[in-house]
């Protein structure tokens, strides 16, 4: 067995919430650079001008990229060797999001309950997936989830007749009428299979692909540059003001399922993609 420190677990925590506020990953600013040479619409082109400007000044100087910090969302593969050494794993990431919310001064956006609006002051409790696997590391990837893209989140039970069009239509017609509300260009996750739950899970999940790589299930693969194409036709554009660049990209994931299921979730991603990773 393996022991990795509680304190460990609570700095890697901080710095990937601290560090993800203001340095927008690689993958979205290429993704994003890309967008802005294939736009031909004149409004389009400045907003994405305007969305690279800022990126490069959060990241210079150190603000975030964005006003709403978002909810801290991990999802955390741990080694079934790997021992955590002076407190549960899910107390350290939460003291990890505390500390890395109030000494990188960002906005604290969690309420204590749906109905009584009480702010928490400090950003917890983070959403927390974890999964076991083999091996003695653990491993951390965290997303700062805003409000806005997150709110239009959709899901659907389809039925298995729906087939293909019917998945397709379900996501680009969520897109649609999300419309600017979720701040695009988006990166558009889909969850496919499983349960209510499970479909919920993989479409969140699918957004910590690398941008716009390519699916290792060639059917996937199909299907996402399918949507991506309709969704980019509806000519929503940056900001919704119009033009190409409505999505960036469509990851998939799919599960089995039941044999009377088609579950189908769609979770939105918008520009400002704060996503990272650390293996302790």
């Amino acid at each position: 067995m393996r022991k990795i420190e509680f304190q460990t677990i609570v700095d890697a925590a901080k710095e990937l919430c601290a560090r993800s506020a203001s340095d927008l990953p690689a993958d979205m600013e290429r993704a994003l650079a890309a967008a802005r040479a294939r736009e031909i619409s004149p409004a389009g082109a400045e907003i994405l001008d305007a969305l690279l400007e800022n990126a490069r000044v959060a990241r210079d100087e150190k603000r975030p990229i964005c006003q709403d910090t978002g909810v801290a969302v991990f999802f955390i593969e741990k080694g079934a060797e790997a021992v955590v050494a002076g407190g549960t794993l899910t107390d350290a990431v939460n003291e990890g999001v505390r500390r890395g919310y109030e000494e990188a001064f960002l906005r604290k956006s969690i309420v204590r309950g749906p109905l009584d609006r009480v702010n928490t002051k400090d950003n917890t409790p983070a959403v927390i997936h974890l999964e076991e696997v083999p091996g003695d590391r653990i491993s951390i990837r965290f997303m700062a989830k805003g409000g806005g893209c997150e709110n239009m989140s959709r899901l659907a039970m389809l039925t298995p007749a729906d087939g293909r069009e019917g998945v397709i239509r379900f996501v680009v017609g969520a897109v649609d009428a999300a419309g600017a509300n979720p701040c695009p260009p988006i990166v558009v996750g889909v969850g496919m299979g499983g349960t209510f739950e499970v479909a919920a899970l993989l479409a969140k999940k699918s957004l910590f692909r690398e941008i716009g790589s390519p699916n290792p299930d060639s059917a996937l693969d199909s299907l996402e540059r399918e949507i991506l194409e309709r969704i980019n036709d509806l000519g929503i554009g940056p900001q919704g003001m119009g033009g190409a660049a409505t999505a960036l990209a469509v990851h998939v994931l799919s599960h089995p399922c039941h044999i009377a299921s088609l579950p189908v979730a769609v979770n939105i991603e918008c520009h400002a993609h704060r996503s990272a990773e650390v293996v302790l």
